[in-house]
């Protein structure tokens, strides 16, 4: 049994944030267009891992979301270790999925699982520093301003990080294509990080009435 509430609110956040950091890595290699530039699909579930690593960072700390951080990236690389054995197993005649469409959909190239890796560890450690940065002189107010502010800046690192590593570096995007889609992808991410503030205070809220009965 968990000793506290808060105990509790550890485990469901780092649950999800694990959970929608995994997923992202997953669907991650199916790009999408989006105007004259490409972006990943793996976004999609990047709204949640910011909302959960502000609400770590506001209750956990800096000590929470790096260790968080380090155990998810362990899981992502777990997750592509099976992967890449699951793959090298031939499908048997009946299954609705082929050998060829598994491997299609899991079998990201190794830079793209490195550079995917790398980039997740350095937005998140940049996050944390910014946000404890904010705080340490803003209090308990404006969480909008570390929320919003830590991912304005880590996500400009994760956006390139990843796009440099897996598509730029061996060749594959030319430095043009390489800048417009890392800032395409940073753009997307900055609306998303606004539009996703309101649910950053109701977390709060919920988090702070929950934990709250350890006290009654």
């Amino acid at each position: 049994m968990f000793q506290s509430r808060k105990d509790t609110v550890y485990i469901v956040l780092a649950g999800i944030f694990i959970t929608n950091a995994i997923v992202a890595e997953l669907i991650g290699g199916k790009l999408i267009d989006v105007g004259s530039a490409v972006m990943s699909i793996g976004i999609l579930p990047w709204p949640i891992v910011f909302v959960t690593t502000d609400l770590i960072n506001e209750y956990f700390g800096e000590k929470g979301v790096k260790r968080l951080s380090f155990i998810t990236a362990g899981l992502i690389a777990y997750t592509f270790f099976v992967l890449f054995f699951a793959m090298k197993i031939p499908a048997t005649g009946i299954s609705s999925v082929s050998s060829e469409q598994f491997n299609a959909v899991f079998g990201q190239s190794q830079l793209i699982i490195v550079g995917s890796i790398i980039a997740f560890l350095a937005s998140q450690l940049i996050d944390v520093t910014v946000f404890h940065f904010v705080k340490k002189r803003t209090g308990n107010k404006m969480i909008w301003l570390r929320s919003t502010g830590s991912t304005v800046i880590s996500q400009f690192f994760d956006s390139f990080i990843v796009l440099g590593i897996a598509f730029w570096l061996p060749g594959i995007i030319d430095t043009k294509t390489y800048i417009i889609s890392g800032l395409t992808g940073y753009t997307v991410k900055l609306i998303i990080a606004v539009g996703m503030t309101p649910f950053i205070y109701l977390g709060h809220s919920v988090i702070e009435k929950y934990i709250a009965k350890d006290g009654k």
